[in-house]
């Protein structure tokens, strides 16, 4: 071997070692695109310490609040960072439903998708005594007179009214035709539910778990592939109830800045999988009825792609598509 060629042998080296050495050289800031105090940012303030704690990140690490213009603010605070590989954005399916219904020009493609965290079912649910005990009860209802079931949810085109809209199409009913009644939280939509003042609700199934414990609701049907295990082990899914739909789902993960390198993408795919497998984290997802579901950039690119034409399809549906 020449010195020439060894020279060259030792730059390819030193450069590919230092695409993969990568590790933040300044504070990370994780946002958070709501308010605090709601799971969003209970979180999200629990990465923070996971990181934190086990020294997964060696610079400051803050959890910053930027709620407003129905998360479109935080969207934007990220998107202008440049390619800031120390800030993650806590991301979910507003980033589709935001830019298809003309609240922002920002496509979710505007931002570094950088890790799937976990995928939570949506729940169609009514009180405790109501007549309808299945979801096969419901649809038939729905199919007879579409105006027999009112449905309490807290946002019109958010997640759960886009499963809902979904689960009445793959069954044959228009979902324009569904008689919607929105209240400003899940909480409200389960005192109208309880009090008999709505037919039934669609929802997080974490939001309405507790009052299910307790008696007062009965979850008809989740919006997922396979049942869940613990306190929702017993609810059947729309699938095993003859109804081909199981989304769209209420995914979070993190994303960055755009135009990141391969070796920053690549420290936060070796660094979020130990947050995930945390004591903490685990702890967590059960005591709110949560499920792992964690991907990694490459694979979180390409669950988003399929996540973004189903939530077209539905908005398009309902006609809120702009």
């Amino acid at each position: 071997m020449t010195r020439g060629m060894f020279v060259t042998l030792l730059c390819i080296a030193c450069n590919a070692w230092g695409q993969t050495a990568w590790r933040p050289d300044k504070p990370v800031e994780l946002i958070v695109p709501t308010g605090p105090g709601a799971n969003n940012d209970r979180m999200v303030r629990l990465v923070q310490k996971i990181l934190q704690d086990q020294k997964l990140v060696t610079t400051p690490v803050l959890a910053l609040n930027k709620p407003g213009g129905n998360q479109t603010l935080a969207l934007t605070y990220v998107a202008q960072r440049g390619a800031d590989p120390h800030t993650l954005l806590l991301t979910n399916p507003a980033v589709f439903t935001n830019e298809l219904s003309g609240i922002t020009q920002l496509p979710y493609t505007s931002v570094t998708p950088i890790a799937l965290l976990l995928v939570e079912s949506n729940a169609i649910t009514v009180k405790a005594d109501s007549p309808l005990k299945t979801m096969r009860d419901l649809i038939e209802r729905l199919r007879m007179d579409p105006d027999a079931v009112s449905f309490a949810m807290p946002s019109r085109g958010g997640v759960p009214h886009l499963a809902l809209a979904a689960a009445a199409k793959a069954a044959g009913i228009d979902p324009r035709k569904l008689k919607v009644v929105i209240f400003k939280s899940s909480s409200e939509s389960m005192i109208a539910v309880a009090g008999g003042h709505v037919q039934a609700m669609a929802s997080s199934l974490a939001s309405v778990t507790p009052q299910m414990r307790a008696g007062n609701l009965r979850v008809l049907a989740i919006t997922a592939r396979e049942r869940r295990g613990g306190a929702a082990a017993s609810i059947p899914t729309l699938r095993e109830q003859g109804i081909p739909s199981d989304g769209p789902a209420a995914w979070r993960g993190f994303s960055a800045p755009g135009g990141l390198s391969s070796a920053q993408i690549a420290f936060w795919d070796e660094t979020l999988p130990k947050v995930v497998e945390a004591p903490e984290w685990k702890a967590f997802l059960e005591d709110n009825d949560l499920s792992s579901s964690y991907l990694r950039s490459g694979e979180f690119a390409k669950y988003l792609e399929a996540e973004y034409r189903a939530v077209r399809v539905v908005m398009t549906d309902l006609g809120l598509l702009k």
